[in-house]
């Protein structure tokens, strides 16, 4: 099972257009190498409910009244652009946590986190985000999406580099989470961490604080991935792949671009309007949860 904590429920013009073609024609040329699961990820538990098909195209996670399962990456990162495509349990998902996140070993561990959080058929999922530094999390945004995220596969991606984490879904950012470690808050940026993914119960408070259990005669819950892309660079023996790029090496530049990458204005107005449109928590406005007044980054631009 995860170790981490989730005990309190969630969730710059400075681009230029040229970089931002050559971060696109980058990914675009990296995509055509599909993943392969069985290559990129093992299965950590679940006891055969966890399965890799098509060629390693295509993971599968169950859940039921036994066990949840998981799997995590093959490689540590220390920054990176990483997408997946996700399917979540369709129908009566109330009481499941499907999770997608990165996170680092320790008791003061780093976290980038996605949880989707079940609920009754016809009701709304919700999209719950966090980040832990030094094992500190405490910084949750939730949000409802904009479609039906069991219908079809939709992209969840995480852009970690040392100056922001971005979280996006079909490439709408939903949340920016700067470095602002100049202001006393600190930030991921020296800890390897691994993908992780989990389907599991969580019915004690994943829906309505834990009122809707789950209904276990609608078991086995299964949610699918596929489509997955890491930009990143590799931890290993170490050191990282991103240590030493090629001399004048332009291709290495290119696809390494979302190392500086930023959220340009068309970026920053989409994420505005989710936030303001699909966000349904947010860490930075809960006075009554921080009476001693608000985390230092909510005061931040």
């Amino acid at each position: 099972m995860p170790t981490h904590n989730h005990s309190i429920i969630q969730p710059q013009m400075a681009s230029t257009t040229l970089l931002l073609i050559t971060l696109f024609v980058s990914a675009s040329l990296i995509a055509l190498s599909s993943a392969n699961f069985n290559q990129d990820f093992q299965i950590t538990w679940g006891d055969g409910r966890a399965k890799i098909v098509n060629n390693g195209e295509l993971l599968t996670l169950s859940l039921d009244k036994a066990s949840g399962s998981g799997f995590q990456s093959q490689n540590e990162y220390l920054f990176g652009k990483i997408d997946m495509q996700l399917k979540l349990v369709a129908g009566n998902s109330a009481g499941t946590v499907t999770a997608y996140y990165l996170s680092s070993k320790g008791s003061t561990w780093d976290e980038i986190d996605f949880e989707f959080l079940g609920n009754l058929s016809g009701d709304p999922y919700t999209l719950h985000t966090n980040v832990f530094s030094q094992g500190k999390g405490n910084r949750e945004q939730q949000f409802h999406l904009w479609f039906d995220p069991t219908a079809d596969f939709h992209t969840y991606s995480i852009l970690w580099n040392p100056t922001r984490i971005i979280f996006s879904v079909d490439g709408t950012p939903i949340r920016e989470f700067k470095n602002w470690e100049s202001n006393g808050v600190p930030f991921p940026k020296s800890q390897p961490m691994r993908i992780y993914s989990s389907l599991w119960n969580a019915d004690d408070w994943a829906t309505r604080g834990g009122l809707v259990k789950t209904d276990w005669t609608k078991a086995p819950f299964t949610a699918s991935y596929r489509n997955f892309k890491a930009e990143a660079c590799v931890w290993s023996s170490g050191g990282s792949s991103c240590s030493s790029p090629p001399s004048g090496s332009g291709n290495a530049m290119a696809k390494n671009s979302w190392l500086s990458q930023e959220m340009d204005s068309a970026s920053q107005e989409r994420l505005k309007w989710v936030q303001k449109n699909y966000m349904i928590y947010n860490y930075c406005t809960d006075t009554k949860r921080f009476p001693q007044g608000l985390p230092t980054e909510c005061s931040l631009p």
